[in-house]
């Protein structure tokens, strides 16, 4: 089943002589619980693909579909909502609110959502992260790693059905990508999250599922990765 379907997007910037075609009728479809990775050079669109993915930018043209829903169909304050609900972001700065300890930081989106955090999740996740002994430490008392874990589990709290992450080991050492990259694995796997990594990182790539190439703003499937 599939619970990503990006049809025919395509995305220009300017117009006229200054108009700058990012994407160019770009199509595909990630299954659920699937591990998709997207690679390609500085400007090749592969962050604006991400942004149309996550509803964080229109398209010019085309659709994304989420679990059989048209996110540019949907009204501004209903997108929000779906949004929140339904994708995790994952971002290369971890964006954490310095203010917030490991704990609160990670259960936000829920409290945003006017929900109660399901607890006996919150400390699974503490657990799988690595994070239950730095619950109460602000995000300045942590590793660029263990800020990034921090991330994750924001992500994944909320159990959205797709998680967008953009380049996650972009400013972490070898063994700290190697960790957060098999933290991943690990969501895909354990909680069927379906999940698409933006990386430049082709060993990173190669642990994906299956590899997406974005050249010139076209996206080229590279296929399945062999274990």
């Amino acid at each position: 089943m599939d619970l990503l379907k990006v049809r025919k997007i395509c995305k220009t910037y300017g117009s006229g002589e200054a108009a700058v075609q990012a994407l160019k009728n770009v199509s595909f479809s990630v299954s659920k619980g699937e591990y998709v990775a997207i690679v390609g050079e500085s400007g090749s669109g592969k962050s604006t693909l991400l942004n149309m993915i996550g509803a964080l930018d229109t398209p010019t043209s085309g659709k994304v579909l989420i679990d059989g829903k048209d996110t540019f169909a949907m009204k501004e304050s209903r997108l929000t909502i779906f949004r929140r609900r339904n994708i995790g972001f994952i971002f290369q700065a971890f964006n954490l609110i310095p203010e917030l300890t490991v704990e609160q930081n990670i259960v936000f989106p829920v409290l945003l959502d006017y929900q109660k955090p399901d607890k006996k999740y919150l400390e699974e996740l503490l657990s799988v992260l690595n994070l239950k002994e730095r619950r109460s430490h602000l995000p300045n008392q942590l590793s660029g790693g263990q800020q990034q874990r921090v991330a994750i589990g924001r992500a994944l709290i909320t159990r959205p059905a797709l998680i967008l992450a953009d380049e996650p080991t972009g400013n972490l050492d070898t063994q700290n990508s190697r960790e957060v990259i098999a933290l991943l694995k690990q969501a895909s796997k354990k909680y069927e999250q379906t999940i698409v990594m933006i990386t430049h990182n082709n060993s990173i790539a190669q642990t994906a599922d299956r590899v997406l190439q974005v050249s010139d703003g076209m996206l080229t499937d590279l296929g399945k990765c062999s274990e």
